[in-house]
């Protein structure tokens, strides 16, 4: 429908009020934005904004509107629900109106929210009004029609007052009933409100199976979502594995005609009514708040947990309780005034690739980082992300110039989603990987190589120093050597001034010329010398592991750690006696040899140990001697939720004394969960199997002591 240059403009004029507010001149134009990204959206499935991007563009035109409401037009956005008509299935009209929710993004919203439906319903500012407080899934809305307890229509929201009927494809959801005992509750006929969406887990593997065919990947969960609701063929909808929440009875009527709501005094009623009747309602993500204040902590912590939960959820819906108090407050046009969304911060957000600039790591991995035009997302701003190797630059199609939907997965690693082509002008670029090293100074080049079965190009002679100071980097970090204070950014400025050139050199500081240097003193330099003297007595795993070896891993250093009496051991080791480890292979083995061959790297080891770095076989370093008859002798274990009378680390080492091997999923090779507080969903897959034996902390902690 729309031209590519159409699109372009259109872009670009989303940043523009976006970073500099629409005026009353701007009305139309801002009409016209909206409904292009509303039709790119709804229709579509492919939009080019975010839902935050969006959501401000609209607030303008409601604010515009409502300092000139002589303005108003029939066809504008804040007259109607968006709509996803497509024309591609049957209109049928909804019982009763699906409309929006109106949005608020901050404690302050809810509570002129809380205020507003004082106001409305003629209530004290100064008394509770009861909430329900849901999930705002991110998926596609639907209706369902029950009568005489049959599943007879299901349909989406469409423009809120029409929709499109997707019955055959609905059917499909198990987890929506074909029949349902709403005679029980003297219910002839019903309108139910839901949401379809997909699993987290399950959307990632869709996209695995759609990339290994070469199909286009879905930006996120909703949009295969509502592509799978609107297919034409019920057996891809099948495919999709959607399941569907419902979250609001609202249309109920007896054999006379009458309405049954009114015997419902709440709207939590209505939800737990359909939980009984086999309906997937929220459950624990769900509750009921006494007043605004708890609504505020709730939401809260939601925000901090949504991505430790199976569906994505964008929000939180907080509804008044009280279906007599919604009747008083009412509707308007668009959405009704006893409802309101909290929007999470922005996880997603589109930006332009500017450039790209390539990183040496420790094992000499080459790792192209995206810039791009800042972005502000979940609370942070974005300008930096990395775009891992070659072939993920391929798979998504970047070029320099693009505008690319950016995401920040898990409110901290941000990633690029996808490029969008259709808003390119020609100008362009392809990115060209490297053939020798980046960051390489001298004159003569390294050509950088690449491994059998290795995504990563990289640099096998680094001469410039970047692996270097990468290994550095990772040596002191607390997956190494841990030496507490000792971070990154120290590690760069005494290798800018020359005190650091090899990891040896970290044991052999002047703290006299730190104490002395900007930002540091006496106390400062004290304390590194503390915790590099600490570290000087690490076992020989962490050391071992602390070298960045490639491929030498915690696990497989700990396994050498136990053959050795002291680490120079290993320059006289041949491969097979590497090979006679359990889970030693020989990709570790070639280079644990390679390593200890080369002299630079002997010389290293022998300065270190002159420091006082320990390279002697320790008591931690030792097998853990097992008793035959341990009472988890042979098993695996694993586990889950918080503990209160260990940490993990702790439980761990008990239950690998006991003669346990830890594993860290839930699989057909668990024999014991271990569950603590607030199990989630490894607790539920263990359920599911019904092979694995599920125990409380104290219960392990019985039998081994």
């Amino acid at each position: 429908m729309y031209s590519t240059d159409t699109q372009q403009h259109f872009v670009a004029l989303s940043k523009k009020y976006i970073s500099s507010p629409a005026t009353a001149n701007d009305l139309k134009e801002l009409r016209d934005l909206l409904v292009f990204h509303e039709r790119k959206y709804y229709i579509e499935d492919s939009p080019l904004i975010s839902d935050f991007e969006y959501d401000i563009l609209y607030k303008q035109l409601v604010s515009l509107e409502e300092q000139y409401p002589e303005q108003i037009t029939p066809d504008s956005p804040t007259q109607r629900v968006s709509t996803d008509l497509s024309g591609d299935f049957p209109p049928v009209q909804h019982t009763v109106p699906m409309l929006s929710l109106d949005n608020s993004y901050n404690e302050d919203d809810l509570n002129d929210f809380d205020a507003a439906v004082k106001k409305l319903c003629n209530l004290p500012s100064d008394v509770d009004i009861e909430y329900c407080v849901e999930p705002k899934f991110d998926g596609g809305s639907i209706a369902l029609v029950y009568e005489n307890d049959v599943l007879i229509r299901a349909a989406t929201r469409g423009n809120g007052t029409m929709g499109e009927e997707m019955t055959p494809n609905a059917r499909t959801l198990p987890s929506i009933p074909l029949k349902a005992d709403f005679a029980s509750f003297g219910i002839v006929k019903a309108e139910l409100r839901g949401e379809a969406l997909i699993r987290k887990d399950n959307f990632e593997k869709i996209n695995k199976e759609r990339e290994k065919e070469g199909l286009t990947l879905f930006a996120n969960p909703r949009n295969a979502a509502t592509g799978g609701l609107r297919t034409k063929d019920a057996n891809e909808t099948r495919k999709r594995g959607l399941e569907a929440f419902v979250y609001q009875l609202a249309y109920a009527i007896d054999n006379a005609g009458n309405s049954v709501l009114p015997t419902m005094k709440t709207h939590i009623q209505g939800i737990e009514m359909l939980g009984k009747l086999g309906f997937k309602i929220p459950k624990d993500e769900k509750t009921v708040c006494k007043n605004i204040g708890i609504v505020h902590d709730f939401v809260k912590y939601w925000e901090e947990k949504r991505d430790t939960y199976a569906y994505e959820i964008d929000g939180m819906v907080i509804k008044v309780n009280s279906l007599e108090l919604q009747e008083k407050c009412g509707f308007t046009a668009h959405h009704p005034r006893w409802a309101i969304a909290f929007k999470f911060k922005a996880k997603q957000a589109t930006s332009k690739l500017l450039a790209v600039e390539y990183q040496v790591g420790k094992i000499g991995s080459i790792t192209p980082v995206a810039k791009i035009e800042p972005v502000y997302l979940a609370g942070v701003t974005v300008s930096s992300i990395s775009l891992h190797n070659e072939d993920f630059i391929r798979s998504k199609d970047l070029r320099l110039g693009d505008t690319v939907l950016v995401e920040r997965a898990g409110d901290v690693i941000p990633y690029i989603v996808k490029s969008f082509p259709e808003l390119r002008t020609g100008v362009e670029e392809i990115i060209n990987f490297p053939e020798f090293c980046p960051t390489n100074t001298s004159d003569t080049p390294v050509r950088l190589i690449k491994e059998d079965g290795e995504s990563a190009w990289r640099c096998p002679d680094c001469m410039c120093g970047a692996q270097d100071l990468q290994k550095m980097i990772f040596h002191v970090s607390k997956d190494a050597m841990d030496i507490d204070g000792f971070g990154k950014s120290y590690v760069e400025r005494f290798f800018d001034l020359g005190w650091i050139k090899d990891i040896s050199d970290i044991y052999n500081l002047d703290y006299d010329k730190i104490a002395v240097l900007e930002g540091f003193g006496k106390r400062s330099a004290e304390n590194i010398k503390l915790s590099v003297e600490k570290a000087k007595s690490n076992p020989i795993q962490r050391l071992l592991h602390s070298l960045s070896i490639h491929h030498l891993g915690k696990k497989a250093s700990k396994l050498i750690a136990e053959q050795i009496s002291h680490v120079l051991d290993l320059q006289h080791w041949p491969k097979e006696r590497f090979l006679e480890i359990k889970d030693i292979g020989p990709v570790v083995a070639d280079n644990v040899i390679a390593w200890f061959a080369n002299e630079k790297n002997i010389t290293m080891l022998h300065q270190m140990e002159s420091y006082g770095v320990n390279l002697t076989q320790t008591d931690e370093d030792k097998p853990l001697q097992v008793a035959e008859d341990a009472v988890f002798s042979g098993k695996t274990i694993l586990f889950t939720g918080t503990l209160l009378k260990m940490g993990r680390k702790e439980a761990e080492e008990k239950a690998a004394k006991a003669g346990a091997r830890n594993i860290s999923a839930v699989s057909a090779n668990l024999n014991i969960l271990v569950v603590g507080e607030k199990a989630g969903s490894k607790l539920k897959k263990a359920q599911e199997l019904g092979t694995v034996q599920i125990m409380t902390e104290d219960e392990f902690l019985n039998l081994i002591e």
